[in-house]
């Protein structure tokens, strides 16, 4: 399998934050392989997706390598990549409707007129299982639940049918139920167009269900990183083994075990 992406010695620091935010980090990505990156608060997951995104402040010090083997240059966010942030009410325009939201994405990375632009937006909307797209595509964010708006999101993120999905805690905000149809939404975008994903949550129960494999990372250090398979059922460190008692429970990491 063609790799897509190769991070080396990959490093971040904030201007006046003593410890890094990242430190060491050597990961591969596979063509349409899905990588979930787990770990707590301040685990520095986040900054490893803003990072390969190239979405770090200006405060960030990148250091090391971020090379895309696959595309034999570098990346292009909106076109190669796509982002889907943790609040969608935030990433959206309040001021704008969905439709245009979406629409402008395509106008910019796949130089369409406005519309055809409009035309593949009412498309993508369908797409993420909105209901009457053509309509709802004239709403605004406000008038939109949680999981609707994060849909619009993801269909905005996959404008340009890129290689690389990133998720950023895209279900954290949601209810349970919505969490679950949000990674099942997810699960078939990316299998439908061959996308690589990587999919950053602190809920190792998500990510199982969702991910290839799965790189556990504390302190700004990848600490493991394995199968789901071999993750869930012979974990390698005790903050690995604690993260499956605290999200899978006991009980089901013990039988997970046998």
């Amino acid at each position: 399998m063609t790799q897509l992406l190769e991070l080396r010695g990959l490093g971040v620091r904030y201007k006046g934050v003593a410890a890094p935010a990242l430190e060491g980090v050597d990961l591969d990505l596979a063509t349409g392989e899905r990588l979930a990156i787990i770990g707590e608060s301040g685990s520095g997951k986040s900054t490893l997706a803003r990072a390969v995104a190239g979405l770090l402040p200006q405060t960030a010090t990148l250091q090391g390598t971020i090379a895309w083997p696959g595309l034999d240059r570098p990346a292009s966010n909106g076109r190669d990549i796509g982002f889907v942030f943790q609040d969608p009410a935030s990433s959206l325009d309040p001021v704008m409707s969905v439709g245009d939201q979406v629409a402008e994405v395509a106008h910019a990375n796949l130089d369409l007129d406005w519309r055809a632009a409009r035309r593949l937006a009412v498309e993508l909307l369908d797409r993420v299982k909105l209901p009457e797209p053509a309509a709802l595509a004239r709403a605004y964010p406000h008038q939109l639940s949680g999981g609707q708006k994060q849909r619009v999101a993801i269909a905005a993120a996959i404008v340009a049918r890129p290689r690389l999905l990133i998720a950023d805690e895209a279900t954290s905000a949601l209810d349970t139920i919505v969490q679950a149809e949000i990674v099942a939404l997810i699960r078939r975008l990316v299998a439908e167009d061959g996308m690589a994903l990587l999919f950053v949550s602190h809920d190792i129960a998500l990510a199982a269900n969702l991910a290839d494999r799965i790189a556990v990372f504390r302190h700004g250090r990848m600490v493991e990183i394995a199968t789901t398979a071999e993750l869930i059922s012979r974990p390698k460190t005790d903050y690995s083994r604690a993260l499956l008692a605290a999200h899978l429970g006991l009980d089901a990491h013990a039988e997970a075990s046998t």
